[in-house]
C-alpha cells in the first residue's frame, strides 16, 4: 500500500528537522528525507554557537536579533548537554569601533531579552584578567559578553530523534526525485542510495533543502516554479581548527579592519576553533571547500591579536559550509546579508501545499519551525498549538537544567568508565548514555576500539538509534573524534560498519 503522509520535509539539517518534530508533535503524520547523511552540509559547518548574533545590531536587525536571545535561553534549557554558557572576550580596537559604541551595543544585547541563565556583559583590564595573557600587549582593556556554544550536529541528530519518536519517518540518504500534484495532494518519488524508487503522497510538502532550496523549486517540483518570491544568495563560510592556542575557558570575538569578526573558540579540550569567512559561493554546495586565501585570511586574522602566531601549517582541521540567505541586503558585502527567515507558502487552495524555506540561523530553528507549522496546521485542519518551546531534547531532562550534577551522578554510577570518556558520554548522550550501557559493566564489555576513543559498544548504538552509515557520519557529525583519528583507524570502521552491513543483509535475505 502507497505511504501516505500530512508533511514531506525535504531536508535534513536543522530547519527540516525542526519542523518535522514540531508537526510530528501536533499529531500530523510525518516524513522526512534527506539526500545525504543527516546535519551533512550547512548545519554541521557552523560555528557552533546559540547566540543573539552582536554584530547584527549594527545593522538595524534589532527584530532578528531579540528573537535569537529568547532563543538563546530556551535552547539551553532544552539541551544542556550539547549547549551550554561561553564567555566571549572582546579586545577593544579604538580606530575599529569607539568604545561608546560596544558600551551601547553590548547594553543592547543584555536588554533585548529576558536573561535568566547567563551573565551580563561588563568592561576588563586585560593586565588583571585571565584572558590577556595570550594577547598581544597593545591590548589593554576590552568586554567580555555571553553567549552559548552548541554541537551543531548532535542538535540536528536530536530533533530528528524527537520526531521519530513522535511519530515521524526519518529517512536519510534518500533523494526526492520528483514532487507532482495530484488532486489536492502532492505524488512523491523518493530514490534511496541505491537507486530505488518509492512513491509517496503527501498533503503538503516543505522545502527546508538551504542551499537547494530553489534549485529544488526549479527541478524536483513539477510543472516548476519558475521564480520564488525570495532570492538566495549562497555565502561560503569556512572555519579552521588548530592545537589550543590559549588554556583559559572564555572565547575571543576579534574585530578586522574589513569590519568582519572572527572568532577564536575553545574546541575539543586540546584545540581552538577559529571563523568564519563570508564570501559569495557560485558553484555546487555538495563540493564546497576552503580556499588557501580563506586560511591564510584566518591566521593573519588571529595573528594581529594574538602573541602566538600561527599559518597554514598549523591547522590541523578545516570545514566549510555554505549559507543559503535571503539576498535582500547589501550586494557588495554578504556580511551584511541578514540571518533572518522567510517561509513561503504556495498552494492553499486550488493544490497542495508547498512551503518553501529561505534562509535562517541555527539560533533560530526552533522558532521558524513552530511558525512553519502554525502555517500549515489550518490547512491541514489541525487545532494543535506550539509546543516545542519547554519540551526538552532527547537526553536533556535534568532537573534545572543542571548538567554538572548529572554529569557527577552518572561518573558515580559508573566508576569504571574513563573520566574522558565519561564526560563525553555525558555531553553527547546526555541521560540517553545509560542506553548506550546498557548491560555495559566494565570497560571491556564495551568492545574493540576501532578508532581512537570509539567503540563498538557505541557505533553499534549510532548505527541502531542514530542514522549512522558510514565512518563520516560517527567521527564528524555523531561524535567529533575524527580529530583523534588515523588513518589506519577510519580504515578499520569503515570495515567493521561493511561487515556489519553485510551481516544484517544476509539475515533479512
Amino acid at each position: 500500500m502507497q505511504k501516505q503522509v500530512d508533511i514531506l520535509v525535504v531536508g535534513g539539517g536543522i530547519n527540516g528537522v525542526g519542523i518535522a518534530r514540531d508537526a510530528a508533535g501536533r499529531g500530523l503524520s510525518v516524513m522526512l528525507c534527506e539526500k545525504d547523511d543527516l546535519a551533512a552540509h550547512t548545519s554541521s559547518a557552523s560555528t557552533k554557537l546559540i547566540h543573539g548574533g552582536l554584530r547584527y545590531l549594527e545593522y538595524y536587525e534589532f527584530s532578528l536579533v531579540r528573537k535569537a536571545l529568547q532563543e538563546r535561553e530556551v535552547l539551553l534549557r532544552a539541551a544542556p548537554h550539547i549547549i551550554s554558557p561561553l564567555r566571549f572576550v572582546m579586545p577593544h580596537v579604538a580606530h575599529l569601533r569607539p568604545a561608546w559604541m560596544i558600551r551601547l551595543g553590548l547594553f543592547l544585547y543584555d536588554n533585548l531579552s529576558t536573561r535568566s541563565i547567563l551573565f551580563g556583559s561588563r568592561s576588563i583590564n586585560f593586565k588583571s584578567h585571565v584572558s590577556g595573557a595570550p594577547l598581544q600587549d597593545i591590548f589593554t582593556k576590552g568586554f567580555v559578553y555571553s553567549d552559548a556554544w552548541v554541537d551543531d550536529a548532535r542538535l540536528v541528530v536530536l530533533n530528528a530523534l524527537d520526531a521519530k519518536e513522535l511519530g515521524a519517518t526519518i529517512r536519510t540518504r534518500s533523494k526526492v526525485i520528483a514532487a507532482q500534484p495530484d488532486g489536492k495532494n502532492w505524488r512523491v518519488t523518493i530514490e534511496n542510495s541505491r537507486q530505488e524508487s518509492t512513491s509517496v503522497i503527501a498533503r503538503c510538502i516543505v522545502n527546508a533543502s538551504g542551499p537547494w532550496v530553489s534549485s529544488f523549486l526549479a527541478n524536483q517540483i513539477q510543472p516548476s516554479i519558475a521564480k520564488a518570491h525570495h532570492a538566495i544568495r549562497l555565502v561560503q563560510g569556512s572555519h579552521i581548527v588548530t592545537k589550543k592556542l590559549f588554556d583559559h575557558p572564555y572565547a575571543y570575538i576579534f574585530q578586522n579592519p574589513d569590519h568582519r569578526i572572527i572568532f577564536a573558540i575553545p574546541y575539543m579540550d586540546k584545540y581552538t576553533l577559529i571563523g568564519t569567512t563570508d564570501r559569495e559561493y557560485t558553484e555546487d554546495p555538495d563540493r564546497v571547500q576552503i580556499s588557501a586565501e580563506e586560511i591564510t585570511y584566518l591566521c593573519d586574522s588571529i595573528n594581529s591579536y594574538f602573541k602566538q602566531t600561527i599559518s597554514p601549517t598549523d591547522v590541523v582541521w578545516s570545514y566549510s559550509g555554505v549559507r543559503p540567505l535571503v539576498g535582500e541586503e547589501d550586494k557588495n558585502n554578504p556580511s551584511a546579508v541578514t540571518r533572518d527567515y522567510h517561509l513561503e507558502l504556495d498552494g492553499q487552495s486550488d493544490g497542495p501545499a508547498l512551503l518553501s524555506v529561505f534562509g535562517g540561523k541555527i539560533t533560530t530553528f526552533r522558532r521558524l519551525a513552530e511558525e512553519a507549522v502554525d502555517l500549515l496546521c489550518p490547512i491541514l485542519n489541525n487545532d494543535k498549538t506550539a509546543w516545542t518551546a519547554k519540551v526538552p531534547l532527547p537526553g536533556g531532562d535534568f532537573p534545572h537544567a543542571d548538567f554538572d550534577t548529572f554529569l557527577n551522578d552518572f561518573q558515580r554510577q559508573h566508576p569504571w568508565l574513563m573520566a574522558d570518556l565519561a564526560i563525553r558520554y555525558a555531553h553527547q548522550y546526555g541521560e540517553r548514555a545509560v542506553n548506550l550501557l546498557k548491560g555495559v559493566k566494565r570497560m571491556s564489555d564495551l568492545g574493540e576500539e576501532l578508532s581512537p576513543g570509539l567503540f563498538e559498544q557505541e557505533v553499534c548504538y549510532l548505527v541502531n538509534h542514530e542514522w549512522a552509515l558510514q565512518a563520516d557520519d560517527i567521527l564528524w557529525r555523531r561524535t567529533k573524534l575524527g580529530l583523534a583519528a588515523t588513518p589506519q583507524s577510519v580504515l578499520r570502521l569503515t570495515e567493521w560498519l561493511q561487515q556489519l552491513a553485510h551481516n544484517r543483509e544476509a539475515l533479512y535475505a
